[in-house]
């Protein structure tokens, strides 16, 4: 079977390519850009919304960073997707959560700081969303303080899933250092091989 991954390292698109790297998998890694590349008829073909990342495994087109996650861990991660119900809806729990309490706010200091002319940024925005950060990474933290990862002991695509809409905190760099937990849980993450080798497909 035929798997293909489109997107490049320097975009939400590292999330899945992290994941593919994570499970061991064998892929063809189309680099595909979000601006000069996504919207071409070719692409369009593949996911009509003109995003990326995009997943292509046999017949099965799929899009969206997070669904393309929990399927490459549920079929070829082993125990890197959870074995029980309850783990898996912690699983999905924690991956909605990251693209729901930190991607807007964390995506408000990416538009301004890497995507707006520096006379035409507003430091307000950036102060709001930095300030808005707080409350979730307080939970974050909070829920790492007796345990390494988010499911306990062991490192899970939860916690890829997270760390990877993370960082983008980490290329804008936003300062983790007030949640100490949550800091060296991501410390833990980033220094995965998997990762390493994600970030050299561009």
């Amino acid at each position: 079977m035929s798997i293909t991954l489109y997107g490049i390292s320097g975009s939400r698109a590292i999330r899945s390519i992290w994941a593919a790297e994570e499970v061991g998998l064998e892929y063809e890694h189309v680099p595909t850009h979000f601006a000069k590349d996504a919207k071409a008829d070719e692409y369009l073909a593949v996911n009509p919304n003109g995003r990326i990342p995009a997943l292509v495994d046999g017949d099965m087109l799929l899009c969206e960073s997070m669904a393309i996650n929990l399927y490459l861990a549920k079929n070829y991660g082993g125990d890197l997707y959870p074995s029980t119900p309850a783990a898996e809806a912690l699983t999905w729990q924690w991956s909605v959560w990251g693209i729901s309490e930190i991607e807007p706010l964390q995506m408000q200091i990416v538009v301004q700081k890497l995507f707006t002319a520096e006379e035409r940024r507003d430091a307000s925005v950036v102060a709001r969303a930095e300030k808005g950060l707080g409350r979730p990474l307080a939970v974050l933290n909070d829920t790492l303080a007796e345990q390494p990862y988010l499911l306990g002991d062991e490192f899970g695509i939860a916690d890829l899933n997270v760390a990877g809409v993370m960082l983008l905190l980490e290329m804008v760099s936003f300062d983790i250092s007030p949640w100490p937990n949550v800091q060296s849980w991501l410390q833990r993450c980033y220094a995965r091989d998997s990762l390493v080798a994600a970030r050299k497909r561009d």
